[in-house]
């Protein structure tokens, strides 16, 4: 990093002159033609004829692997490929046929556009100027702790299943696109500006998705235990679930939104508060169980797959804290004579 002063010519246009370093690495040379680009982050990126023009990648895939070619099409999705090509020597087999169709499916914006013998051609046709990384977020926010919540009341009513069904896969498409926009603004600073926010804000997002996941991986432990219950727990160790259930979805709930900016740091100071309550309650019916009889196993797991859930949403009210800090926020006690609330 250098500093470089600003100077102005005749017709009073500021300019700023190049590193010869940079320039030469570049084969920039005087009388070339460089393009600039403003950011809305208060960037001003250089580009000149040798960096591409942006373009997003168009990936080939030459395997008969299932497996692979299920990864790999989702590694393409991931890194923001517009085009996906799919060679072989022979026609698609049934597997392979599935693969493609359930990634496909699992994944918004991509379809098959084209199949020969020889080659299937999936295309991802999103406009990063259609996409709402913040919206996104929000709509993930509510579906986990929508299985989160569904999760906790199956334990009145022990399911032959886990509640969760298909909204699981909802989850899965709403994070994949999240983490493309990150992908594609990492590597092109013009998708930023056409998703509408900053590179710290594209950050906090795909920080918040990931843990907003590890949420839904806990809900569904939850459900999972709540299918394997004979009978439902008491009435009070029921309560307590349903009580520790609705304040971890508060802190998820208040985290993301201000992780997102809707509130300030305040309600993020206030969730990490609450969160430590219902995590002290929870590791006591955990303790509590260790002298339980029959069905405590499953109880416990419940309980243990809360305090996950707890950790995963103070990680995201913790987000919404690392937002306060660079928007330069003071975070402070609600009352500074309190402080352990």
């Amino acid at each position: 990093m250098e500093s470089r002063k600003v100077q102005t010519v005749g017709n009073g246009t500021y300019t700023v002159s190049l590193p010869k370093d940079w320039a030469e690495s570049q084969g920039v040379a005087s009388g070339d033609t460089v393009t600039l680009h403003d950011h809305i982050d208060g960037v001003l990126a250089v580009q000149t004829g040798n960096g591409g023009d942006g373009d997003p990648p168009v990936a080939r895939i030459e395997s008969a692997d299932p497996e692979v070619i299920e990864r790999a099409l989702r590694a393409a999705y991931a890194a923001g490929a517009r085009e996906v090509t799919l060679e072989r020597d022979e026609p698609l087999t049934p597997d392979q046929r599935r693969v493609v169709e359930r990634v496909a499916r699992n994944r918004i914006g991509m379809s098959v556009a084209a199949e020969s013998e020889t080659a299937t051609t999936v295309q991802i046709m999103l406009d990063s100027a259609e996409v709402s990384v913040s919206q996104s977020l929000r709509q993930l926010a509510f579906t986990v702790r929508s299985i989160h919540g569904d999760a906790v009341e199956a334990l009145a009513t022990p399911p032959d299943s886990s509640p969760i069904g298909s909204r699981d896969k909802q989850v899965d498409r709403l994070a994949s696109m999240i983490d493309r926009s990150v992908s594609r603004g990492m590597a092109d600073l013009g998708e930023v500006d056409a998703l509408g926010t900053t590179r710290p804000e594209l950050f906090e997002s795909w920080t918040a998705m990931r843990e907003l996941c590890r949420f839904r991986d806990a809900a569904a432990d939850i459900g999972n235990a709540a299918a394997a219950l004979d009978d439902p727990p008491s009435a009070a160790r029921l309560a307590a679930c349903r009580d520790f259930g609705r304040t971890v979805r508060e802190v998820v709930s208040d985290g993301v939104s201000v992780a997102l900016g809707d509130e300030g740091a305040d309600v993020a100071r206030s969730a990490v508060g609450e969160l430590r309550r219902a995590r002290d309650d929870i590791d006591a019916l955990d303790r509590e169980l260790d002298e339980a009889g029959a069905g405590a196993a499953e109880i416990r797991r419940v309980a243990r797959a809360l305090r996950r859930t707890a950790e995963c949403g103070g990680d995201v009210a913790e987000i919404g804290l690392r937002r306060a800090v660079r928007c330069r926020e003071t975070i402070r006690d609600r009352d500074p004579g309190r402080m352990n609330e």
